[in-house]
């Protein structure tokens, strides 16, 4: 296994963050340019390590990076005119429903129980 020393990990992060992942490729279509857009974000670190004991071979390295991207958007581009036009997250689409009809059971369920101990006994 081959070691990458940290300032290389820091390079090639810097690199997969690069504006060129965040803006892709212009694309034309029926006097439509299309630009997609990228939420970028990401991450480096490394370490060095030594033989708590200060004995033998104990040394060792490390270095790593991560990178998390998702669709913003695009811009479209006819004539004179730019629109943005956002990305729609459907996974937090359905967890904002999911929310939604949680609480509205859970207002009905309180509603219930107060109805229920409010009443008159017969």
């Amino acid at each position: 296994m081959q070691a990458i020393d940290v300032q290389e990990a820091m390079d090639k992060a810097k690199d997969a963050m690069a504006v060129g992942r965040v803006f892709g490729e212009p694309y034309d279509k029926d006097g439509l340019t299309v630009i997609p857009v990228a939420k970028i974000q990401g991450g480096a670190g490394g370490g060095s390590g030594e033989n708590p004991k200060g004995e033998g071979a104990g040394t060792g390295t490390g270095s790593g990076f991560g990178v998390n991207a998702k669709p913003a958007g695009v811009y479209v581009i006819k004539g004179e005119d730019a629109v943005w036009r956002p990305a729609i997250d459907v996974n937090r689409v359905i967890a904002g429903g999911q929310i939604v009809a949680l609480g509205a059971l859970l207002l009905v369920r309180a509603l219930i129980k107060a109805r229920r101990t409010s009443a008159p006994a017969a």
